[in-house]
């Protein structure tokens, strides 16, 4: 018998058995999380008693959507249903913001990944790849890795307006897993990156100029990041998000590709070409250390090969089809 179908014999829970979806848990199962966190490490600040109604409500909105497109045969709930994950999963990210620096008492640990790279490399690999610096290299590699907001929803897309909808509910769930274990990582050994600690941040316009759309696009990546632009670098430092261990962009972007060849997307070769940029760029732009990316590549590793298995369990729980 079901796990959810043990609880109290009451329709409410049968109905809402029937009509979560393993990413549906997956969300509320990390919401829950953030909340734990948030007031066993916050409350002396007072910000605990807004995340965790924040974190409680967003439960609550999954809930009440997921039953409302298992009534309806509505074409808006069903997209809802699909993509209230992409929202939901930035603001987790925002979350960690408030979350990564009490933990750690304020510290940040890229001494360590600095001398992980030195070891490895005997070099500064940031530092060493100016010497590469060109103008219209900057602007394509600022574009590549801009691009990765953009990507996710490109096969996204494409897996939605398939007549089977299986491929796309593995394609969320895979995600919205693979960027909860990236930010578990933040949460590990916290880091703000070269750009802020062997580089001076308000100079990389100066120092990297691209020929067109660089700056725009640094400043979108910045705005998402919570970084101010045309600040000393020790205010943009302090107001950046501690997200570079492990490199998010380089992890989910091996996670995109890969799910882009098991489903045989169309769009898989144009994937390909983009990510393998946007690889680059995060060391070339300053964004990360290149330990960084080979963390990233070990959760990617970790998340595709952990990914199924759980899925196929909540599945289980939920007696839905696998």
């Amino acid at each position: 018998m079901p796990l959810l179908r043990e609880l109290p014999d009451t329709r409410f829970v049968a109905r809402l058995a029937a009509a979560l979806a393993p990413t549906d848990i997956l969300v509320i199962g990390f919401a829950l999380l953030l909340s734990l966190v948030s007031w066993a490490v916050l409350p002396a600040a007072g910000t605990a008693t807004i995340l965790v109604p924040a974190n409680l409500l967003a439960c609550g909105l999954v809930v009440t959507l997921a039953l409302a497109r298992r009534g309806s045969g509505s074409a808006v709930l069903r997209a809802l249903h699909a993509w209230y994950p992409v929202p939901l999963v930035f603001l987790a990210f925002k979350e960690m913001h408030l979350l990564v620096g009490p933990l750690h008492g304020g510290r940040d640990y890229d001494e360590l990944l600095i001398a992980a790279d030195r070891l490895l490399f005997g070099v500064d690999p940031t530092v060493w790849m100016t010497r590469f610096a060109h103008p219209l290299i900057t602007e394509i590699l600022q574009i590549a890795y801009t691009s990765f907001y953009f990507l996710f929803l490109l096969l996204g897309m494409e897996l939605y307006r398939r007549t089977t909808a299986e491929d796309f509910r593995i394609f969320m769930f895979t995600c919205v897993y693979g960027f909860f274990l990236s930010y578990l990582g933040y949460v590990l050994l916290p880091a703000v990156g070269p750009r802020f600690i062997l580089h001076d941040f308000a100079a990389l316009d100066r120092e990297l100029p691209g020929v067109l759309l660089t700056p725009w696009l640094r400043w979108f990546v910045n705005a998402g990041g919570s970084v101010p632009m045309n600040v000393p670098n020790d205010v943009a430092m302090a107001a950046a998000q501690r997200d570079v261990f492990p490199s998010g962009h380089t992890m989910m972007t091996l996670v995109l590709m890969s799910v882009a060849r098991v489903t045989r997307a169309r769009v898989a070769p144009l994937l390909y070409v983009v990510g393998s940029l946007l690889i680059v760029a995060t060391v070339y732009q300053r964004y990360h250390y290149v330990v960084d990316l080979l963390a990233g590549a070990l959760f990617a590793m970790i998340c595709l090969a952990t990914v199924r298995p759980l899925y196929r369990f909540l599945c289980r729980v939920l007696s839905v089809p696998a």
